[in-house]
């Protein structure tokens, strides 16, 4: 007989009550044993045994709590307790809730701070809008177009969404502002590449043909309407990361050839060459274009035939470079001066047109003995224009070698048209001056140049103007009488250069001074002048009579070597003089 002790039979009694009820209920009294459940699965490593017990294990404690209201609840308890502990730490720590997001970037379990500068640093380095036009698009940063995200105010409602984003996930609308003058500087920036013009009538060759082509719209980007899309809803274009542009249509000028089909014909039917005068070397370079190429630049405008803006821009780059050695820019065609005198021939129906080269600005490295006046002399360029090249500049104060000035450009001595084919040209080493029409000596003889201490700058000029008679001053021929002092007279005086505003040294003849004498007693050949080129009277007037206003003037020295082919005869004095 078995002997309980009193405590023992009450649970064993309890044990049969709560067995009996479980068997009424269809419970546990009826489960089979978790062995008898185990489903037949061997696996190599002997696992298959314990998954299988893992998995009754789970489904008995789920049906335990499914059929026990005390534990269901204590389970819910514990998961409600759970959560406010996991709330409650967020809360504290200043934490976002998970799968919560902004502007395309997840800010779950960040900081304030951790959100703002992940934020900011996706808005500023990350993040790009396409900006979209047919099949055309560009890129831009939000800060290119003007927008401007709060992140701070953006996080807050980030903070603010709470667990809402558990668990489909949460988007926060980012605070977004434009600035309307950086958008519209972009935009209207973009139309360099957005905006195709018109195409006004033009011309082609089929076969032996020159025929029309019809003109056809083009398209301008519409700024004003790419901006009310964009400050109306910056925050959709931030979260699609799109601005869809819209342009206008343009109609061309002159859609029809047919008006100046005729013109067009008379004129692409022949070689069209362009020539390019260096008024400096005295050189022309010729260059002809294709008669296809030429029919691509005529366009029927509204007046009649022109030249197409951009059509003959590749082919004056291609020229350009030609004009130089590798890598260097120094000499060019001005496309705007070569557009214009296009457009004149082809007005006047020429099939030839002249240009001239011209020079960028360059700089000078000081050498040993240099001073302002030497630079002056040995480039050609007047020290007064040196001098506003460089402002600031003290030249009282010795120059170190190896400095780096500035000089103009060259052409600043030659503000007329130069005419190609005269020349005029000093030698101020044997004094002597041979004026030259298409190359061949027209006049030579001897001159007198200026006296040292007002010496005449050597140099590439060009005939400024004409006065049968000229006044001229200085004190040095100052006397005790009269009013008169230091004023002469020049005949045939034509100026060449400036020696400062309104000073002007030139040509001339015999020069009549305050005393009733001639400068040098009208003598020629030794320097005598106060910086002008004086002829012999008689040879003077030749001289003013044949040399237009434009003529090429070239001074040549011991510092300023010759620049051209008849610059190098002159100096070698070959050249015979006139008695």
């Amino acid at each position: 007989m078995n002997v309980y002790e009193p405590g023992q039979r009450r649970r064993n009694k309890a044990r049969e009550r709560y067995r009996v009820r479980q068997s009424r209920r269809g419970g546990m009294a009826n489960r089979p044993s978790w062995r008898d459940r185990l489903p037949n699965v061997s696996l190599p490593d002997g696992s298959g045994d314990r998954l299988a017990r893992a998995r009754v294990v789970a489904q008995d404690a789920l049906w335990y709590v499914t059929h026990s209201t005390a534990l269901l609840l204590g389970v819910v308890g514990l998961a409600l307790v759970l959560l406010a502990l996991y709330a409650g730490s967020h809360l504290v720590n200043g934490r976002i809730f998970p799968n919560v997001w902004a502007a395309g970037v997840p800010l779950g379990e960040m900081t304030v701070e951790e959100a703002a500068a992940a934020l900011t640093n996706a808005w500023d380095n990350e993040i790009r809008i396409t900006l979209a036009q047919g099949g055309r698009t560009w890129m831009a940063q939000p800060a290119q177009l003007g927008m401007r995200l709060d992140a701070h105010k953006t996080v807050e409602a980030a903070r603010g969404v709470g667990m809402a984003g558990l668990p489909m996930g949460w988007g926060v609308t980012p605070v977004v502002s434009v600035d309307f003058t950086t958008a519209q500087n972009f935009l209207l920036d973009l139309t360099a590449e957005t905006d195709m013009p018109p195409y006004n009538a033009g011309f082609q060759w089929q076969g032996d043909s020159l025929v029309g082509v019809p003109g056809k719209d083009g398209q301008m980007l519409d700024v004003a309407r790419v901006m009310d899309t964009l400050t109306g809803d910056p925050v959709l274009v931030a979260e699609t990361r799109r601005l869809d542009l819209v342009m206008a249509s343009l109609a061309p000028d002159n859609d029809d050839p047919d008006d100046v089909l005729a013109d067009a014909q008379a004129i692409a039917g022949q070689p069209f060459t362009l020539y390019g005068y260096d008024p400096f070397k005295d050189e022309t370079v010729s260059w002809s274009t294709s008669r296809e190429v030429f029919a691509s630049w005529l366009e029927a405008a509204p007046n009649g035939l022109t030249l197409r803006d951009d059509a003959y821009s590749a082919f004056l780059e291609a020229q350009n470079r030609s004009l130089n050695p590798p890598n260097e820019t120094l000499r060019y065609l001005d496309p705007i001066e070569t557009k214009d005198r296009i457009r004149e021939a082809i007005a006047a129906k020429s099939s030839t047109v002249q240009l001239r080269v011209r020079y960028r600005p360059t700089t000078y490295t000081v050498e040993r003995g240099d001073g302002g006046f030497r630079i002056s002399r040995k480039t050609g360029i007047p020290f007064y224009l040196i001098q506003a090249a460089n402002p600031g500049r003290d030249w009282a104060e010795n120059l170190s070698v190896g400095e780096v000035i500035n000089l103009p450009s060259r052409d600043v001595v030659l503000p007329l048209d130069p005419i190609p084919d005269k020349r005029i040209v000093v030698n101020l080493d044997n004094q002597t001056l041979a004026a030259f029409e298409n190359g061949a000596p027209k006049f030579s003889w001897l001159i007198s140049s200026g006296l040292d201490d007002y010496p005449t700058s050597p140099g590439i000029y060009q005939v400024l103007n004409h006065e049968e008679l000229a006044a001229g001053s200085s004190f040095t021929l100052c006397s005790t009488g009269g009013g008169s002092c230091g004023q002469w007279e020049m005949y045939w005086f034509m100026g060449m250069y400036e020696v400062g505003a309104g000073l002007m040294n030139g040509f001339h003849g015999a020069v009549l001074l305050p005393t009733g004498a001639y400068l040098g007693g009208g003598n020629v050949g030794s320097p005598y002048t106060f910086g002008c080129v004086m002829s012999r009277d008689d040879q003077g007037k030749l001289l003013y009579d044949w040399a237009a206003d434009g003529t090429m003037v070239e001074i040549i020295s011991s510092e300023f070597a010759p620049q051209s082919e008849l610059g190098q005869l002159m100096k070698t004095g070959s050249i015979p003089l006139q008695a």
